[in-house]
């Protein structure tokens, strides 16, 4: 990773802080809003606090900050040094490989993104009292000069609002689409109103999950704020460390970063836990945004048919009608949720290639996917479980 100052300054005010704690959370999180949880700087702290993101694990943060000519932060990017590309979500291995069997370097990179976390949310976090398209080019300008000084093969901006992609893409960028599937609440005041508006057949469906999962004699409790114990975090962690020894082989997040979570943001927590006789068997994480409930990891210590279904995607969207929340968001990846009403929905990122002979090959590429990606997109949304004339 390259050697320099803890901080780098650049013409136009531009900052790179090697930690989330180099700048006051009241200065973050006013530019980062309270829409999505996962953008704040409590969030991003517990990351870095609990050692999930450090040098070590190949996440060495370098996060952007404009100051203005009266030295208020008017825009911030969380960034970070990546010595690979595990966590991201947003797959450029064959990228990696072309690169270096050509002789380049392709790590460390550059990526602006939520570490771990495959949830759309704006990248460019613009101070609401300043003029939002000054300051969005001063920090894509900056994104471009710290990749140049960096000296690196790539920088890439994951799950980014259709808006941004569309600025990154006017300033070089490359543009890439993914699709991820979520759940819309359509006005619903409860979970059979959103049964109504599907075919009969799904619906007697769903209704034969919900059932299985609810005849197995487990309790399953919505936990929030201070009805979540130390011992669900131990229990949860359990779940989390199973699923990630059959999935990925290793665990992201640390045992410490479940326990800064509860202390710093239990009022954006949402955990489902289900119980067999008191004892926790699976459970299911959610962070709670002002209109979308974003689900996230999941875990099961034995084996109950249609538990996942239920813990992960029923419950969540019994606790969105309940809310008022306009959105559920599951996850990455999952035809499977489309017959339980998580549609495909776009998702966004941008690329930053330097050199002129790899970004053809790379530009080629996603010319090609983009095309595939929008014939899967028209071919799955005819599989949608609501009625035609819903």
């Amino acid at each position: 990773m390259p050697d320099g100052e803890d901080r780098t300054e650049t013409k136009a005010a531009i900052s790179v802080l090697r930690s989330i704690h180099e700048i006051a959370a009241a200065d973050w999180d006013a530019c980062a809003g309270s829409e999505n949880p996962f953008l704040s700087h409590a969030f991003l702290s517990a990351l870095e606090d609990s050692g999930s993101v450090r040098a070590e694990t190949g996440w060495l943060p370098q996060h952007l900050v404009y100051a203005d000519e009266d030295d208020r932060i008017a825009g911030v990017v969380p960034l970070y040094l990546k010595g690979h590309s595990q966590g991201e979500y947003v797959f450029d291995w064959g990228w990696a490989d072309a690169y270096e069997r050509a002789g380049g370097e392709y790590y460390p990179k550059l990526l602006s993104a939520i570490p771990f976390t495959p949830v759309a949310g704006p990248r460019l976090l613009i101070h609401p009292d300043v003029r939002t398209d000054t300051v969005r080019d001063v920090l894509i300008s900056g994104l471009i000069e710290i990749t140049r000084r960096f000296d690196v093969s790539s920088l890439h901006v994951n799950f980014l609002p259709e808006a941004q992609w569309q600025a990154l893409g006017e300033a070089g960028f490359l543009q890439r689409v993914g699709l991820q599937y979520h759940w819309h609440n359509d006005g619903y005041a409860a979970f059979e109103d959103f049964l109504a508006a599907l075919s009969s057949r799904k619906r007697k469906a769903i209704r034969k999950e919900r059932k299985a999962a609810a005849g197995a004699g487990l309790t399953i409790r919505q936990l929030t704020r201070d009805m979540i114990e130390p011992r669900h975090w131990d229990a949860f962690y359990r779940f989390y460390i199973d699923t990630s020894d059959r999935k990925w082989g290793s665990a992201y997040l640390t045992r410490e970063f479940f326990d800064l979570l509860g202390e710093r943001m239990a009022d954006r927590v949402l955990l489902v836990i289900a119980e067999l006789d008191g004892t926790p068997v699976a459970g299911a994480l959610n962070l709670i945004g002002d209109s979308t409930l974003f689900g996230r990891n999941w875990g099961c210590i034995a084996d109950f048919k249609f538990l996942h279904f239920e813990l992960c995607y029923y419950q969540a969207i019994d606790f969105a009608i309940a809310r008022g929340l306009a959105w559920v968001e599951a996850g990455a990846q999952g035809q499977h949720k489309i017959q339980r009403g998580y549609l495909p929905r776009y998702t966004y990122s941008a690329h930053l290639i330097p050199s002129p002979s790899f970004r053809d090959a790379v530009a080629d590429f996603l010319h090609r996917e983009r095309m595939q990606m929008e014939y899967e997109k028209d071919a799955l949304e005819k599989q949608s479980p609501f009625r035609h004339e819903t």
